[in-house]
């Protein structure tokens, strides 16, 4: 996998995530997957997704004293957004947090932009909770399956705004760990996914 040219966005992150937001992230027990207690082997400097803000690096490991007891965490930095967030290491699994998909689940995920959009029946509002969750989720299947129906939705002239921004967070979401993993611009990568998806509505 060739993923330098992409490190040097984060050569200087670490300077740069002091001047940024940085956040605590518990567990939710309402979206917790039911995961063993040990968290996945991640590496120092490894690049990760995390289901809220997509692919990140982690920076370091921490430990810090909070009400009496030691706690590991794993510093996150997210380029894109210019924040850094510390996730605890025993909680990252159940948090959603993963390594990067293998080429084989991206190609599946680019074989679900070529399929036909469904067409759910339902208003608006159910839907567009659905589209989140599903862009939240941190599974790029799920993610490239909002990004499939939403498309279908941005092809008719009277798309609403909130339907715009989320077709255009999905994209983002889903071109942002597909050119990490594949090792081409994520300027390239949104050409491409988005060609897969015009292709099909033509």
């Amino acid at each position: 996998m060739n993923l330098e040219f992409r490190k040097s966005q984060f050569d200087n992150a670490n300077q740069s995530s002091r001047k940024t937001n940085s956040f605590s992230v518990q567990s939710d027990s309402a979206q917790a997957e039911k995961t063993p207690d040990n968290p996945l082997e991640f590496a120092l400097g490894e690049f990760v997704v995390y289901p809220a803000h997509g692919v990140g690096q982690i920076l370091a490991i921490e430990v810090q004293t909070i009400a009496g007891a030691c706690l590991e965490f794993f510093v996150i930095y997210f380029v894109k957004r210019k924040m850094s967030l510390r996730v605890p290491t025993q909680k990252a699994s159940r948090v959603g947090m993963r390594k990067l998909s293998s080429s084989a689940t991206i190609e599946r995920a680019r074989l679900v932009l070529s399929e036909t959009s469904r067409r759910a029946r339902t208003n608006w509002s159910q839907l567009a909770r659905a589209f989140e969750a599903k862009i939240k989720s941190g599974d790029i299947i799920a993610v490239a399956e909002a990004t499939r129906d939403l498309c279908r939705r941005s092809a008719n002239s009277e798309q609403s705004y909130s339907e715009r921004q989320l077709y255009t967070a999905a994209l983002d979401r889903l071109a942002g760990e597909v050119s990490m993993v594949e090792g081409i611009s994520e300027e390239k990568t949104v050409s491409q996914l988005e060609g897969l998806l015009l292709s099909r509505i033509r």
